[in-house]
């Protein structure tokens, strides 16, 4: 028997961008082919969609890790890499998708609705996608950025119109098996139900959905019992409706009580989606009771005896039995006026479209902060220039160069220098500590030395070509160590 699984944590990893590629055309005859690395692939997103025919979570209790594919690297002759594959992940109608700190990113409700919960990295740009005037060939490419990876908590919350809510053994599972086509577990000890039961019912033209909400109990909306797990599963019904057993032997429980005890449970129960679902609270949803078990001699007088209690609420009263099917047509009926009167004051919302919305001329899109952690130090965030980082091959000068020329573009050097940046000041980026020289030429075009290589950065340790002939020249014995 399959497990019904209504709340899980999902951990999702986006692909990552696959790396440019950093290639020169060589071929006979050609020796100025000039840069034909190609394009890094993007990495697969993390699709959330909802499937109708997908109604639990059991899947990802048992898997809670998903990952989408990772892009290719570019190659010569200008092949770019091919695109990470996206994982898409069915999810029932109703899933509710928060954060680690319980902030709700998505509402998923409606055939066909998509959430994108991780981004794919961008793929890094080849070489020949870097060329300009003043770099006609060059030695580096950009690296892939890495795809999001996060944790997401997933709520299912059942979307019903009618939930049926009552005391354990109130005989919900019983109406809904008469009610509907649904069959549910039926037992006479308390708690038979531990998930939510769907049924739907067609009554006359209208066909509405009727949620058998697991029994609940004094302080259930301070997670006793069953309480909070399943009083979730409510927050989408348009109606509610009090299932009553008249039936009951337990002392000091009667209908009324019962039915007030549960009032201010809903009461003090307060929905994450009020708001968004235009629902309002529990507390102000239109009620139905319905006084349950009357083929029992003694149920129906005290049906009949508490009926006016109820009326002079304003609620509309049903006297029922779920086992002789007595009264039932009354009250399908009745449920289906009530679903309709909702339905026309609440029509479906047109689906949102996507806001643009352009970054304004004057923003420079980073901040700069002193370092609370490092005396003399500064932080530099913000989108581009983190990025920009995360793209940058650190033992390659040309690509610190090009990095160096991009920062001081932004306006990051600049910034520096107002807020009284020292040389030699450690100024981070991302996960990167540099130790800032300010440089004159930085943001200017610069003719590249040699492929790999800055002039501006004296201080590297790559091995030039001249210096690798003239030590393959020193092994062989044509010259001495210390001739040119």
């Amino acid at each position: 028997m399959s497990k019904f699984i209504d709340r899980v944590v999902l951990h999702v990893r986006a692909g990552k961008g696959g790396h440019g590629c950093a290639s020169v055309l060589r071929e006979k005859f050609m020796p100025l082919g000039g840069p034909n690395g190609g394009n890094g692939g993007n990495g697969g997103d993390v699709i959330l969609e909802v499937d109708p025919n997908v109604h639990t979570l059991l899947d990802f209790h048992f898997h809670p890790h998903a990952k989408a594919g990772n892009g290719k690297p570019g190659e010569g002759s200008n092949r770019d890499g091919k695109q990470g594959t996206e994982l898409l992940l069915k999810v029932p109608d109703g899933t509710m998708v928060l954060d680690g700190d319980g902030k709700v990113l998505m509402d998923l409700v409606g055939a066909g609705n998509r959430y994108i919960a991780a981004r794919g990295g961008r793929g890094g740009l080849g070489n020949a996608a870097l060329a300009s005037k003043a770099r006609k060939a060059p030695g580096f490419a950009l690296l892939g950025e890495d795809g999001d990876e996060l944790d997401l908590v997933l709520e299912l919350k059942s979307v019903a119109d009618v939930g049926l809510v009552g005391f354990p053994s109130a005989g919900k599972s019983s109406l809904v098996s008469v009610l509907s086509a649904a069959k549910p577990k039926i037992a006479d000890y308390p708690f038979t139900t531990l998930v939510p039961n769907l049924g739907v019912v067609a009554s006359g033209d209208t066909t509405f959905t009727v949620a058998d909400v697991p029994g609940l109990i004094p302080g259930a909306s301070e997670g006793r019992g069953l309480g909070l797990d399943f009083l979730r599963h409510l927050e989408r019904c348009a109606v509610l409706a009090h299932v009553v057993d008249c039936a009951t032997l337990e002392p000091g429980r009667d209908p009324v009580t019962d039915v007030d005890a549960l009032e201010a449970e809903l009461a003090a129960y307060r929905p994450a989606l009020s708001a968004d679902a235009d629902l309002g609270d529990l507390a102000d949803r239109p009620r139905v009771v319905i006084l349950n078990k009357i083929d029992v001699p003694d149920a129906a007088e005290l049906a009949e005896m508490v009926t006016p209690e109820f009326t002079a609420r304003g609620w509309p009263v049903f006297e029922i039995s779920a086992v002789s099917r007595e009264g039932l047509r009354p009250l399908t009926f009745a449920l289906a006026e009530l679903v309709l009167q909702y339905r026309e004051q609440h029509p479906k919302a047109a689906p949102k479209r996507p806001v643009i919305r352009p970054i304004a001329v004057n923003e420079s899109g980073f901040s700069v902060i002193a370092d609370p952690q490092e005396p003399g130090g500064f932080i530099v965030r913000g989108t581009q220039p983190e990025r920009w980082v995360k793209q940058t091959q650190f033992d390659n000068d040309e690509a610190v160069g090009y990095l160096a020329d991009r920062l001081a573009r932004l306006g990051v050097e600049d910034e520096l220098v107002k807020q009284g940046a020292e040389p030699g000041a450690p100024v981070t980026i991302g996960n990167v500590t540099f130790e800032w020289e300010p440089m004159i030429s930085a943001g200017v075009d610069m003719v590249p030395t040699g492929r790999g290589t800055d002039i501006r950065l004296e201080q590297s340790e790559r091995i030039s070509a001249s210096e690798r002939k003239h030590a393959s020249r020193v092994r062989r014995g044509l010259v001495k160590d210390d001739e040119e």
